[in-house]
């Protein structure tokens, strides 16, 4: 009755688990902020500069900046704005939503500063005299768009235009200016010139002895309401210059949104079949924790009020990768307790017992590159950065204790003893009293010698690293506009491009460029690039001749070459203290030596990747990165397992007094290893085939370098890194075991080596 109870409660909480899913699955999924490369949008990044020359922009300048940022955008009506101070004088603002994106970033920009003048430009007034809030855009009694103000002090007004009305005809001007400190000397030269930095100037014949003001001109109604929101939202303190800026149009975000997640759905699926078909009993557990594992994700995901990216999926598809990682780790040692003799409860407590110390290795030193990502990455690389992070400590919930508890139940039950219900035949076990330890096991990777055949993987490598370094010098790498600055531009059609036919319609609107790159599954985005950066007038001459002739918004990114610098020197910052701090714990927690195997073979990697990009001629971008510091996390993650597995091998044997002794631990430990390794690489790269075939184009580089950097990682962890602990180990011993015999030559006073 016991027994049968454990299979209730199974039931129970898994029919528990699901019921609360599905019934706020729904709620959940609306609730997640979209990013604007989902949605579309407008994103740019100033760098702030104080109008007083010599003035320094202090922290309490950028929160002033960023109020009246807020202030403006409130007029565009979009939903939860980002507003973020970064670093000592930046501001980046994302307007996820937003259709009228030139209007928000001339907006945005304008000092906007409000003064009253006479014809000689002298001040009589300024915003200060405004009521807060007192702009509203309204009309006149011909209908026209007008601006009415209101201010604080009518005796003021009074005055000022007593001082008006006394002038001659023709002087008795009251102009209403805006952005003051970058027009001329007076309001005659800039009308002349027919691009007023006035607002209106109006006649004054008499005495006005009233708060309320009108401000009328050639006025549309959207440029009323424009006007309106940077008067209430006062004078910016300081002047924004734009050094990055990415738009994204909204089809472009629809079809991104909707490729990925197809995507990730037949990835995830295609997982889900795997494990059960592999590892039976186990694999459908895992089915059941992965689950639970996506569905917390999101839900910690919307409690912080984070935006989900498009790496942002990204990383929670590559997140559930990871978490079949801890399945596979614990099912395999299972596996192995059961071949070696033990019963199913025996090797289910053992298994997970032996596999936990793996599994929190792993996922701390892939937590590590996550933060390092976090803090040195910009933007959406943040969001990618956040999401892993998440991901990787709920893995750890579900994946260990909740997969543990469930299949506890059921192994507990004792309806499960049968070793076929985890994939192992009874012809696959040993019996008890035959003594086999898990050590003595065979494998499917008997035949292969890693240790004494390390020399031809070190050649492999070396001929790799020569091959790649003269890749490297000859094409170079293809930097995108985030490390080379300039501008990318992405066009959208509903039909066919050809790369003439683009070239032709560039050349005709007056934005010519022949380095244009057909893309897309139906070959409808065409992708260019140009050296210099757009201004804002020339971004919205751009966007409204593509938007008019192609029936959909362009994408426009800008990066001023002072912010591809800083990218690529942060990008290095990065890798090196993620390497730093993984070489640092992978000594504490190991040794020494094992740090410094892992290190190699993280660089290994790295580099791979940059050759294989520099040979392709893929686009070096920011996701670039964040791919690169992924592999760096699933490399030291199939690293860690593999020493974790050398360690306890080491631990479990007699006294290692030679080099073939050492050899034949390594080699074990290697080929017991190499199972979980294949698969848990397997499963990662269904995730990211399916991202390649069915995903976003934008993420396409993003995914063919983790492809690379997955297959490369697992060669490294075993053919690089485990030889390199190998070869300074066996040379430890070689130098103690000499020491020693001169040690006791000298005691005992004899030639004769002492046994």
């Amino acid at each position: 009755m016991k027994l049968a109870n454990r299979i209730i409660t199974f039931i129970l909480v898994v029919g528990l688990l699901f019921a609360g899913m599905s019934t706020t699955a729904k709620g959940i999924l609306e609730d997640v902020k979209l990013g604007l490369d989902l949605q579309g949008g407008f994103e740019v990044l100033y760098e702030v500069e104080s109008l007083v020359k010599g003035q320094e922009v202090t922290q309490k300048v950028l929160t002033d900046t960023t109020t009246a940022l807020g202030n403006r955008i409130n007029a565009f009506g979009v939903s939860e704005p980002s507003i973020q101070v970064e670093g000592k004088d930046r501001i980046r603002v994302q307007l996820a939503g937003l259709d009228d994106q030139s209007s928000a970033r001339e907006l945005l920009s304008s000092t906007a500063e409000l003064t009253f003048r006479d014809v000689d430009d002298n001040v009589l007034l300024d915003g200060t005299d405004l009521k807060e809030g007192g702009a509203t855009d309204s009309f006149d009694q011909q209908n026209q768009p007008i601006v009415t103000l209101t201010l604080k002090d009518a005796d003021k007004f009074a005055e000022v235009t007593r001082k008006i009305s006394a002038r001659p005809q023709g002087e008795n001007l009251l102009v209403v200016w805006l952005d003051f400190e970058e027009g001329v000397d007076s309001y005659k030269a800039e009308a002349a010139k027919a691009k007023p930095k006035f607002a209106s100037a109006a006649t004054v014949n008499e005495v006005i002895n009233s708060k309320n003001v009108q401000i009328s001109g050639n006025f549309t109604v959207e440029e009323t309401k424009n006007l309106a929101s940077v008067l209430n939202s006062g004078s910016l303190p300081v002047k924004l210059t734009e050094k990055y800026s990415t738009s994204v149009g909204a089809q472009f975000g629809k079809d991104a949104l909707n490729d990925t997640v197809f995507a990730g759905i037949v990835g995830v699926i295609a997982i889900f079949i795997f494990m059960l078909l592999y590892y039976r009993l186990p694999g459908f557990i895992s089915i059941i924790t992965l689950t639970v594992f996506t569905y917390l994700v999101l839900v910690v995901f919307n409690g912080i009020n984070a935006v989900m990216t498009l790496p942002g999926i990204a990383a929670i598809v590559l997140g559930i990768g990871m978490a079949v990682d801890a399945n596979i780790l614990t099912a395999e040692r299972i596996r192995e307790e059961l071949r070696v003799g033990h019963t199913v409860k025996e090797a289910f407590q053992l298994g997970s017992k032996q596999s936990l110390s793996a599994i929190i290795d792993a996922q701390l030193t892939t937590l590590l590159a996550a933060v390092v990502l976090f803090f040195f990455g910009t933007s959406s690389v943040k969001g990618f950065a956040t999401t892993l992070s998440i991901s990787i400590i709920l893995s750890f919930v579900t994946a260990v204790w909740g997969s543990r508890i469930l299949l506890g139940l059921l192994v507990n039950s004792g309806y499960f003893n049968n070793s076929a219900w985890f994939g192992i035949p009874k012809s696959k076990q040993h019996k008890p009293e035959e003594g086999i330890s898990t050590l003595d096991l065979s494998t499917k990777f008997d035949r292969l010698d890693f240790v004494h055949n390390r020399r031809k993987f070190y050649a492999f490598s070396l001929v790799i690293l020569l091959v790649g370094s003269a890749i490297i010098g000859i094409y170079r790498l293809n930097l995108g506009i985030d490390f080379s600055s300039g501008t990318r531009v992405d066009i959208q059609s509903d039909e066919a491009l050809t790369k003439g036919q683009v070239v032709e319609y560039l050349d005709s609107i007056g934005y010519a460029n022949e380095d244009v790159i057909i893309s897309g599954e139906e070959k409808k985005i065409a992708v260019m690039r140009y050296k210099d950066d757009f201004t804002q007038k020339e971004i919205a001459d751009f966007k409204a001749k593509v938007k008019k002739d192609y029936g959909h918004e362009p994408n426009v990114s800008t990066v001023s070459p002072t912010v591809g610098k800083e990218l690529v020197k942060n990008a290095i910052k990065a890798l090196a203290i993620a390497a730093l701090g993984i070489i640092i714990y992978v000594a504490i927690r190991f040794e020494w030596r094992m740090g410094v195997g892992a290190i190699v073979s993280l660089l290994h990697d790295v580099f791979f990747i940059v050759a294989a990009f520099s040979l392709l001629r893929l686009e070096v971008d920011i996701t670039f990165i964040a791919a690169v510091l992924t592999i760096v996390g699933y490399s030291i993650n199939d690293t860690i397992v593999t020493f974790d597995r050398i360690r306890e091998n080491v631990d479990r044997s007699e006294k290692i007094t030679t080099k073939e002794e050492l050899a034949l631990i390594v080699n074990k430990s290697l080929r017991q290893t190499m199972g979980r390794s294949v698969n848990t690489v397997l499963t990662v790269i269904i995730v990211v085939v399916a991202l390649i075939a069915f995903g976003a184009p934008s993420i396409q580089n993003f995914s063919i370098a983790l492809l690379i950097g997955l297959v490369t990682g697992m060669y490294s962890s075993i053919c690089i890194a485990a030889q390199i602990w190998y070869s300074l180990k066996s040379r430890e011993m070689k130098k103690k075991g000499t020491s020693v015999m001169k040690k006791e030559k000298k005691q005992w006073g004899s030639d004769e080596p002492v046994v």
